[in-house]
């Protein structure tokens, strides 16, 4: 066991594969198997990326971003032994609202997967009359019951935390508009209920170094840890033929999530592979969940790659907040408590 102490659960089966030797400084190294979903995964579906798993029952269970041969996206349920090879139900979750009802979202994308308080709960991006935050629990996954979307459009990248802070639910999100903007900041609001969401903060935006200078959006869930909440976050740069998606890193106040401690100036993982760079949308790599074990301080990050595929990066709890911190820079609208 490191300096660093995981606050959570043990996982002793989650998916692990020890650093190669030949590895560059950053602290992520990714799985050699990649990519662990590939194209065409199930009936009518053509593609699945940028999603979200949680252990379950001694296994694992997940939600899938699944882009039908539509082109409309929806969310899949799935299931693991290993957290690595998936079964996935080629019938999109059939959401109910709170009469049990059917309740389908016009479109669902970019799920993510949490537990609080024993409960599971999905959030993802729909339309809203714009786009915006989705959300719904299971305690089986077998019914979703839908809830309140919480905020009017335009948002996504909506992440919630794993457990309430002074009493509330806390959640992250990326307010924005109808498209694919060049902007966008990381905010989190709170929720003594799940159905009214208030005081909200500001939490970071964009950052000078290029990887993240056009707009940051929440990532997996945050993991507590005894150095506070460890967030790996996506920072979008451009070029001349688009955007690029990296995966970064920060560490907020565990009380007071809206105040970052430290801020990693430099990506943790960035596209360099083929399905990283190749694909639906190129040059994407970007953050949805992790699996970490509290006893080994193991930390498995599950992202999408390239709007085309999932696939799966490693490090341990003691290399990556080491990283963050010693090569941190923080702004003043970091450190403060984020509102005005």
């Amino acid at each position: 066991m490191g300096f660093v102490k995981i606050i959570d659960q043990a996982v002793p089966n989650m998916p692990w594969q020890e650093r190669p030797e030949r590895a560059f400084e950053l602290p992520l190294w990714r799985y050699s198997e990649n990519p662990i979903v590939n194209r065409n995964p199930v009936i009518g579906v053509s593609r699945i990326f940028n999603s979200a798993v949680i252990a379950h029952n001694n296994a694992f269970s997940g939600v899938f971003r699944g882009e039908q041969t539509d082109g409309v996206p929806h969310i899949y349920w799935g299931e693991s032994a290993d957290g690595i090879h998936w079964e996935i139900d080629s019938k999109r979750i059939p959401f109910v609202n709170k009469q049990g009802e059917p309740f389908i979202p016009r479109y669902a994308y970019d799920p993510r997967l949490v537990k609080v308080d024993d409960v599971f709960y999905v959030i993802w991006c729909q339309d809203f009359y714009g786009a915006s935050i989705g959300m719904a629990k299971s305690t089986d996954f077998k019914t979703f019951t839908r809830l309140e979307n919480p905020f009017i459009p335009y948002n996504r990248n909506a992440v919630l935390f794993p457990r309430r802070i002074n009493g509330n639910y806390m959640l992250l999100s990326r307010p924005s508009d109808s498209g694919h903007t060049p902007f966008g900041d990381i905010f989190v609001s709170e929720s003594a209920d799940m159905e009214f969401w208030g005081r909200h903060r500001h939490v970071m935006g964009k950052g000078t170094a290029w990887w993240e200078s056009v707009k940051i959006g929440g990532g997996a869930a945050p993991i507590e840890t005894s150095e506070g909440w460890l967030l790996f976050y996506h920072g979008v740069s451009n070029t001349c033929n688009g955007f690029v998606y990296s995966i970064g890193g920060a560490i907020l106040d565990i009380d007071q999530p809206s105040i970052v401690k430290y801020r990693c100036k430099n990506f943790l993982l960035t596209p360099e592979e083929w399905y990283e760079e190749r694909g639906f949308v190129p040059n994407v790599t970007f953050p949805c969940a992790t699996i970490h074990d509290s006893d080994t301080g193991r930390i498995a990050i599950y992202y999408g790659a390239a709007d085309t595929y999932v696939c799966l990066a490693f490090t341990t709890v003691d290399e990556v907040v080491s990283y963050i911190m010693q090569n941190s820079v923080l702004s003043a609208e970091d450190s403060e408590i984020g509102i005005r």
